[in-house]
């Protein structure tokens, strides 16, 4: 059989046998064999990348296309070439399952190449998009068609790394009034778990001067005994939340019985069928509804002496009877407020402020919503105001629907400096007769009076810091809740929105509310910054008298060695003179445990006797033992140099 013509024009001339080479043979099927080896192994040759025929003598595959005269194949390595007449050879249907994998090559080959060419087209296409706008943008400054490579590539993970942070952002923050997104949210971060609650500075300059005793509020609260925690509640100022935290959310050996469904908790001492609480959420609206400074000075007393009512609430003929309440504002026993009843209970008052214009706000959506507190009795000297002293702001049953402009209109609004008239004391200025002083002279009284019954309270807590609200009641009262407090500041209040006119009519309203929260925030502030301050000491002083003790055990314990040891030495001391030594080391290390013996120096003899006498005094005082064997030690040795 004949090779095909573009065979034999690609091999060329027929080759001769080199030297040493085999002679030829006379069967034309190894003839043709070895003479393909050796046109294959030539190197350069054409015929190293065309693919031969099949050897003479063995037919073309049964599914293998015929030979034509076109162009040769070329293929990619000699191995390959030699490889290819072999294919013919194999069975029928691994030559399927090698067209078949071949095929799926080929396929995947193709996607590659059109994922390959796809992005290629995307990132051309973003970059004629990033060009357009950069230049419309930064005109001359930027142009992104001369850019580099490391600078598209740059380009390209800003735009994705800002995608990303837009869809975290969504998941994170749905609404269009995030907190989040507010300037002061980018400020540095603090390391101090109680961080700056309101977004105001970390760093706090005080405005008042408050002595030692003002800043250090360290109540000894016997829950056991008789004291009492009142809790006085303003509206409006998360003294809910802060009541609900006193009955279920403290640690204690004899925690409220909360029942499902009641709003009133079983607070007693443990042991007794006493309560430790005197709060909404314990007993109840015992004085009154939102009762004042003025109310429970005066109510609480009684109801823990009993001189009252079981149920509080007696016929209007004698409700207001005198015999209950202090009579007269002038008398000594108004000025100032009961903390101890007749039964020698102690009392320890304490109160929640807010910001004057988000406590207002606050109330005025409560308004809106039906609320009017005419449960309030405002008791003061004995006695309710009347309705030509305190009028009413609306005839119908509720203020509700009412509208902002109308609520501020009101003259006779208790919501105007509401905190101020609830912490001071009332009987002062007449209570609500206001024809009793000036109003600039009563405004004064007031202020200062507020200011006075706040200074000296057990405890008081703000709103806007929750976290060191929760930090000053545990260390003041040592007593530790389960769960931290939640800073809520998203509230009914701050969803209204008001301009500036109206906030500062607000602040006119409430200006001694104003001056009282400065005031307040002032020295809370301080008192935590005092009370931090004095648990870091704490810690370093006992840290360093760790490191006394330590130090004292180590010392004692080398000097105990070393009397053991000397002990041990005292009989060859004793016959030095019968033996004398000629080594000096040897005698120097006997005069050394000659002189660290305590009957040969008196002086050392004496400290052992006032060691003995202290420790004689007490167990307790191992501090002292300590350093008297530091001291005999150390005066041994002295003694010896």
């Amino acid at each position: 059989m004949a090779l095909p013509a573009f065979a034999a024009r690609a091999l060329g001339p027929p080759l001769q046998p080199e030297q040493g080479a085999p002679a030829r043979t006379t069967c034309p099927r190894r003839h043709s064999r070895v003479e393909a080896e050796l046109a294959a192994s030539r190197p350069g040759s054409v015929a190293a990348s065309v693919r031969a025929g099949p050897p003479r003598g063995v037919s073309l595959g049964f599914n293998s296309p015929p030979l034509q005269d076109k162009p040769p194949k070329a293929f990619s390595s000699l191995a390959g070439a030699l490889r290819a007449p072999l294919f013919a050879l194999l069975p029928r249907g691994r030559r399927r399952r090698m067209h078949d994998l071949r095929r799926r090559w080929d396929l995947g080959s193709l996607c590659r190449a059109l994922l390959t060419r796809g992005l290629a087209a995307v990132g051309h296409s973003l970059k004629h998009v990033l060009s357009a706008i950069f230049s419309k943008i930064f005109g001359p400054l930027a142009s992104v068609g001369n850019m580099d490579e490391k600078s598209n590539k740059l380009l390209l993970a800003l735009v994705m790394l800002f995608l990303f942070a837009v869809i975290v952002l969504q998941y994170v923050c749905p609404g269009t009034e995030c907190q989040l997104l507010r300037l002061q949210a980018f400020s540095s971060p603090v390391p101090d778990p109680y961080r700056s609650e309101d977004e105001s500075s970390a760093r706090f300059v005080p405005r008042y001067n408050f002595s030692r005793g003002d800043l250090l509020r360290k109540v000894d609260f016997d829950i056991k005994g008789d004291d009492l925690i009142v809790f006085l509640h303003i509206q409006k100022t998360g003294g809910t939340t802060f009541g609900r935290h006193l009955v279920r959310n403290i640690q204690l050996e004899q925690p409220c019985e909360c029942r499902v469904g009641q709003k009133k908790c079983t607070c007693h001492r443990p042991g007794k069928r006493e309560t430790w609480l005197f709060s909404r959420f314990s007993t109840g609206w015992s004085c009154g509804l939102h009762a004042d400074w003025t109310e429970l000075t005066s109510c609480v007393p009684a109801v823990v002496d009993g001189k009252r009512d079981a149920r509080l609430r007696p016929s209007s003929k004698d409700r207001w009877g005198s015999s209950n309440f202090n009579s007269g504002a002038n008398s000594p026993s108004s000025t100032k407020p009961r903390s101890t009843s007749k039964s020698g209970k102690n009392f320890h008052y304490i109160t929640i402020l807010r910001d004057p214009v988000s406590r207002y706000l606050s109330e005025w959506r409560h308004v809106q919503r039906g609320a009017t507190w005419k449960a309030s009795l405002h008791v003061c000297d004995g006695r309710p105001p009347t309705s030509e002293e305190l009028p009413s702001c609306y005839t119908g049953d509720d203020w509700s629907g009412c509208p902002l402009k109308e609520f501020m209109d009101c003259p006779y609004n208790l919501a105007n400096n509401r905190q101020v008239r609830m912490l001071s004391d009332l009987t002062l200025v007449g209570c609500y007769n206001l024809s009793v002083m000036p109003e600039k002279q009563r405004n004064k009284v007031l202020l200062e009076s507020a200011k006075s019954n706040l200074k000296h309270m057990a405890f008081f807590g703000l709103t806007e810091f929750q976290r060191k609200t929760q930090y000053l009641f545990e260390k003041t009262f040592n007593m530790n809740f389960i769960s931290p407090f939640t800073q809520y500041n998203t509230t009914r209040a701050s969803s209204v929105e008001i301009n500036e006119e109206i906030q500062k009519r607000i602040e006119g309203l409430n200006f001694l509310d104003m001056e009282l929260y400065s005031y307040a925030k002032d020295l809370f502030l301080q008192r935590y910054q005092f009370m931090r301050q004095k648990e870091h000491q704490d810690a370093r002083r006992k840290r360093q008298e760790q490191r006394k003790f330590l130090k004292g055990r180590f010392l004692q314990t080398h000097f105990q060695s070393q009397s053991q040891g000397q002990s041990q030495s005292q009989s060859p001391g004793q016959n030095l003179s019968q033996n004398p030594n000629p080594n000096p080391n040897q005698n120097l290390t006997q005069n050394l445990s000659h002189n660290l013996t305590p009957s040969s120096n008196p002086n050392s003899t004496q400290r052992e006797n006032r060691g003995s006498q202290k420790q004689g005094s007490g167990q307790g005082q191992g501090d002292s033992g300590t350093s008297n064997g530091t001291n005999d030690y150390i005066g041994s040795v002295e003694t010896w140099r």
